[in-house]
């Protein structure tokens, strides 16, 4: 098989897999989008991901996404970017020209940086908040206990269009707990948008109310 036939397969299966663990939970798989993301992906695996007609991706930093997807840009008119990984508030407006959402809010220096950028350039990307659900110092994101006093300082101080919430748990404990818990504290946030769920716990992720899962190994194959 070719490069592209086997993406093709990658991607057929994943969604796939999402459309029965939607099914299970009485959900319509439409429901979950799948974010592939192409951080560190060599060109030709990218290429071939976007032939098969994926066009929702999450990168990790600001500088390898605009090298990857600047010139895309104008190819594919409906191509949508999130930013998954950490943003240092000093590239926040690089950010904020770049992405369609930026799933990364964590503190309000970020925060205060995201809405002047919007304000410069006359655009505002969708804002996920990150919560620290597994509350791990070497991790980024909001500790549990604060996340609802922070999500009300982004929409009300800085007025960021805040839609939902992104976790990442910790590797080594039952990945469900913390899904329940970001599910909670978006439910009492009246927040629609849970950013949760990876290559190996996607499944768990859609049961416990997953609006999207970003999947990178499982899609494109290991990276080199």
């Amino acid at each position: 098989m070719d490069l592209i036939s086997d993406i093709a397969a990658n991607r057929a299966a994943i969604l796939a897999r999402i459309g029965d663990a939607a099914r299970a939970s009485m959900r319509a798989p439409e429901d979950v989008a799948l974010v592939a993301v192409s951080k560190q992906q060599p060109d030709e695996r990218v290429e071939a991901m976007l032939a098969t007609g994926q066009r929702l991706y999450g990168e990790n930093r600001v500088q390898e996404a605009q090298a990857r997807w600047t010139e895309r840009r104008a190819r594919f008119a409906d191509l949508k970017l999130r930013l998954i990984g950490p943003l240092q508030s000093n590239k926040a407006q690089d950010a904020v020209a770049l992405f369609d959402a930026i799933d990364s809010l964590d503190r309000p220096k970020l925060a205060k940086a995201l809405a002047d950028a919007a304000q410069k350039l006359g655009r505002c990307p969708e804002v996920l908040v990150q919560v620290n659900t597994g509350e791990e110092p070497q991790k980024a994101g909001v500790a549990p206990a604060e996340a609802d006093a922070f999500i009300k300082a982004v929409r009300e101080e800085y007025g960021l269009p805040v839609a939902g919430l992104m976790c990442i748990p910790p590797v080594d404990e039952e990945p469900a707990m913390h899904f329940a818990l970001l599910a909670k504290i978006a439910a009492r946030n009246g927040l629609s948008t849970l950013s949760m769920g990876m290559s190996d716990d996607f499944e768990t992720a859609v049961r416990f109310g997953a609006t999207q899962v970003r999947v990178g190994s499982a899609l494109f194959g290991n990276r080199a």
